[in-house]
């Protein structure tokens, strides 16, 4: 963090780090963003974002703790259920990122994953 405060020490390298750091930050939230529908890590770059955030604005640290809080709070709380339930949750998450999937393929795209599958299985 040294580096940090040797640039806010200076008035214009404090603009130019506060103008940087959002930027960036905010480039990082608006892909992690576009990435959620899809498999992968799009809530993990969100976070990724805030962080980069929370070093130069307060309103970004108070909401990553909060983020950090209840993700914390839910894992415990999952890891605490029985293995029937922890399934079921986890099958709802599957069915909900799968409809996510389709309603973006569907709406960006215009393709129906349903239909196509539908009509490559009666193909083979």
């Amino acid at each position: 963090m040294r580096l940090l405060d040797r640039i806010r020490s200076n008035p214009s390298g404090r603009l130019a780090l506060k103008i940087g750091v959002g930027v960036l930050g905010t480039l990082v939230v608006a892909l992690g963003i576009v990435l959620i529908p899809f498999p992968g890590p799009g809530w993990a770059i969100v976070i990724l974002g805030l962080a980069i955030l929370a070093l130069e604005f307060a309103w970004a640290k108070n909401l990553l703790e909060f983020t950090k809080r209840h993700v914390r709070s839910w894992t415990h709380w999952i890891g605490r259920q029985s293995l029937p339930v922890r399934g079921l949750i986890g099958i709802v998450g599957m069915i909900f990122v799968a409809a996510v999937v389709w309603a973006a393929v569907r709406l960006s795209l215009g393709v129906d994953l349903i239909q196509w599958t539908r009509d490559w299985l009666a193909a083979h």
